[in-house]
């Protein structure tokens, strides 16, 4: 039977994968959508489209912050799975945890 632990690694690796990658497209699309208003208002557009566009802007903003919470809190859950679980680090997923913490440091606030 193979160890309990080893499959606690690979789900929790693949949630802040999907963690992170879920808020980069939410800023992606905030920008996205910032640079669509830009555009839409130097043209002159009706201002009803535009306040459209800002609705959307709104909850997509809004959307963020719960998202950076589920993210700091996989990280925080797979960094700990990491530092106590040393003597498995010969593991392939213990390896690919280890990665994957170190990738998504940087999207991670205080």
């Amino acid at each position: 039977m193979a160890d309990p632990r080893i499959k606690q690694f690979r789900i929790k690796t693949g949630v802040l994968k999907r963690t992170c990658k879920e808020k980069i497209s939410y800023e992606k699309e905030a920008e996205q959508i910032q640079e669509k208003i830009a555009k839409m208002q130097e043209e002159g557009q009706d201002v009803y489209y535009i306040k459209k566009q800002d609705q959307l802007l709104q909850e997509t903003l809004t959307v963020i912050p719960d998202c950076q919470k589920r993210l700091n809190a996989a990280y925080h859950d797979l960094k700990a799975l990491v530092d106590t679980e040393t003597e498995l680090e010969e593991a392939e997923e213990y390896q690919a945890a280890k990665v994957t913490v170190e990738e998504s440091a940087g999207h991670i606030t205080a």
